[in-house]
Order: structure tokens, then C-alpha cells, then sequence
């Protein structure tokens, strides 16, 4: 498969079918993810691999949006690493160089038939309290992983695309 066609086929996966995931796939994954380019090598960002039951539970109390999934990613990104712009310091790294490797993470899953869902919608303070995140990290987004469901589909705004003459510009 093409990227192409592998980032067209990609969707937000919101029920997983409850099989675990094996642990070299999952190895891959995370490496790929450790691959991934961030501003100046600094690698400000952090991955935690939540899948013991209680880490599953306490997710749970921060979003609803696991989708029972049964590994649950948690990016953060370090403060005291991130790069900062030396002609603009409130210009800094951290989400950006951990949004990347979330994307790539995502879509290393999806070609070894792992889907996965970026979701934003959890509280980060209290993900940093329960999961005694350090001070200096920030929780950024959270991604359910897992095999679909057999029943599984891309939601319905999946396909929908503004125009590119909306979106692209050339000057």
C-alpha cells in the first residue's frame, strides 16, 4: 500500500474489538513513533503505554473516550526540553514535536491493522495527578490503540473536505 493510500484509508477507530496487541507490533509502533523528526533532536516528548487494568480505569476517569480499547497512549512533552525560537521565545516545540510523533505512532499502527483514535477531549491536569505525570510534562493528547472492531467505520465527516482552493494557497 501506498502512504497515500494508507493515510486516505486511515480513520479514528472508536470500538476495538478487546484483542490484546502484540507485543512486537506494539514495539514497532513505539519505535516508529521514537523515529520521528522533533526541532533541534531535542525529543521533548514522552510516551506512556497505559494498559494494566488499573491504568485503564483511572483513563476512565479522565475521558470518556477510550472506547475499550485496551492500550491507551498518553504523549506528553517536557517543558524544560522543548526548543524555544531565540527571536521569539514564546515560540516554542513541545506540541508540535509531540504531534508528530503521535502521527507517526498513528499511522505505523494503522499499517500493521492497528487502528487508534487521537482524542483531546480528557483532562490533562488530572491525567498528570493520577498518572504522577512530573511537574514539567504536559499531557497533550491521548490515543486508544487497538484492533478494530469488526463492526468499526470511519465516522461520517471522515470523507469531508473543505476545497483545496480553501485550504491550499500558492503566492
Amino acid at each position: 500500500m501506498s502512504f497515500y493510500d494508507l493515510a486516505k484509508a486511515r480513520y479514528s477507530v472508536r470500538k476495538f474489538d478487546g484483542r490484546p496487541v502484540e507485543e512486537e507490533k506494539l514495539n514497532k509502533i513505539l519505535e516508529t513513533g521514537l523515529a520521528a523528526p522533533t526541532a533541534k533532536n531535542y525529543q521533548p516528548f514522552r510516551i506512556y503505554v497505559l494498559r494494566s487494568k488499573e491504568a485503564l480505569e483511572k483513563v476512565k476517569e479522565v475521558t470518556k473516550c477510550s472506547y475499550g480499547a485496551p492500550i491507551v497512549l498518553m504523549f506528553t512533552y517536557d517543558l524544560a526540553e522543548e526548543w524555544m525560537n531565540p527571536s521569539d521565545p514564546s515560540c516554542t516545540s513541545g506540541q508540535q514535536d509531540t504531534s508528530i510523533v503521535a502521527t507517526h505512532v498513528m499511522l505505523q499502527a494503522w499499517d500493521l491493522g492497528i487502528g487508534s483514535c487521537w482524542v483531546n477531549l480528557f483532562e490533562p491536569t488530572l491525567s498528570a495527578e493520577l498518572f504522577d505525570i512530573p511537574d514539567t510534562e504536559i499531557p497533550l493528547l491521548l490515543m486508544p490503540i487497538g484492533y478494530p472492531a469488526e463492526d468499526a467505520a470511519p465516522g461520517p465527516n471522515h470523507t469531508l473536505s473543505r476545497p483545496e482552493e480553501e485550504l491550499v494557497r500558492y503566492l
